[in-house]
C-alpha cells in the first residue's frame, strides 16, 4: 500500500520538501536512510492513513554518561523485581506503546518497524513480572546511533527501569547516541536534555561514523539490576570501535 508522507509548517518537519505530496511505497530501507539524517514519521492518530516526516528545531537526547537515577529508582532496579531482557517480544511492545488515549503509532507504523526489527535494526527491551510484559522501550539502532521510540508502562517504575538496562546495553556495545526525539518533563528527570537541530546533527554524524552492538550483551539472557546499573553509570568497560572514545550524547 502507497502512502502519503506529508509535511508540517510548525517548524518541527523537513522545511524544505516544498513540492506537493507524492505517493510511494514507505520500506525500511527508506527509514533508515531517514534516520541517518535526523528525520523520522510519526502518523496523526492512530486511525490515520498518512504518515509525516518529523524534525524537531529542538532535540530531545540523553548524553549517555548522564542518566538521572533516584534513590527509589535505583531500589528498583536493584530489587529484580523484574526480569529484564531484549527482543524477545518486538511487536508487543510497540502494540503497548500505543496503547493510550493519543497515539502517533498506527498500523502502518507497526509494519515499518516490525521490517525493521526483522532487519537487525530495531530492538525492544522487556520487563516481566513473571510471565506477564509490564514495561519496556524500542527503538531503531544504525551504526553508534540509537533512536529512543517510545515507553510504556503497566506497573511502577517498570519503564524506567528497562531504560536502566537500555543505558547499561548502549555504553556496553560502543553507541554514542541515545535520541529520545523529543524533551519531556518526565525525561528530562531522567537526564535528557535539549539541543538545537544543527548540534544534533553533528552529534549524529559523529554517531555514524561509528560501529556498535546492540547485542553486546545476550538478549535473551536477564541482566541484573546491579550491573545494569553499574553498566548505565559507567562502570565497565566502553566497547568502542572505529574512533577514538569521546563523550557524545544520546543515541
Amino acid at each position: 500500500m502507497a502512502f502519503r508522507l506529508t509535511t508540517r509548517a510548525d517548524g518541527s518537519t523537513i522545511s524544505g520538501m516544498k513540492i506537493g505530496p507524492r505517493k510511494f511505497e514507505l520500506t525500511a530501507e527508506i527509514l533508515l536512510r531517514a534516520y541517518s539524517i535526523g528525520v523520522f514519521p510519526m502518523a496523526e492518530s492512530r486511525d490515520a492513513k498518512d504518515l509525516f516526516w518529523v524534525e524537531p528545531q529542538e532535540r530531545g537526547v540523553f548524553p549517555l554518561d548522564g542518566l538521572v537515577v533516584s534513590r527509589s529508582l535505583a531500589k528498583a532496579v536493584r530489587s529484580d523485581r523484574y526480569m529484564v531482557v531484549a527482543d524477545r517480544a518486538f511487536e508487543a511492545v510497540v502494540r503497548a506503546c500505543a496503547e493510550r488515549e493519543k497515539t502517533w503509532i498506527n498500523d502502518e507504523i507497526v509494519r515499518l518497524y516490525g521490517d525493521l526489527f526483522a532487519a537487525g535494526h530495531a530492538h525492544s527491551v522487556e520487563a516481566y513480572d513473571g510471565d506477564a510484559l509490564v514495561g519496556g522501550l524500542y527503538g531503531v539502532s544504525l551504526r553508534g546511533a540509537f533512536f529512543g521510540e517510545s515507553m510504556f508502562h503497566r506497573a511502577r517504575d517498570a519503564s524506567k527501569v528497562a531504560l536502566v538496562h537500555l543505558f547499561a546495553r548502549l555504553r556496553t556495545g560502543g553507541f554514542r547516541l541515545l535520541d529520545a526525539q523529543f524533551s519531556t518533563e518526565h525525561l528530562a528527570s531522567l537526564g535528557a536534555v535539549e539541543i538545537p537541530r544543527d548540534s544534533f546533527r553533528r552529534r549524529l554524524d559523529a554517531a555514524l561514523a561509528v560501529e556498535a552492538d546492540f547485542d553486546a550483551s545476550p538478549t535473551d539472557v536477564p541482566m541484573s539490576g546491579a550491573e545494569a546499573l553499574r553498566r548505565a553509570r559507567g562502570g565497565t568497560e566502553v566497547a568502542f570501535r572505529g574512533l577514538p572514545r569521546r563523550s557524545v550524547v544520546r543515541a
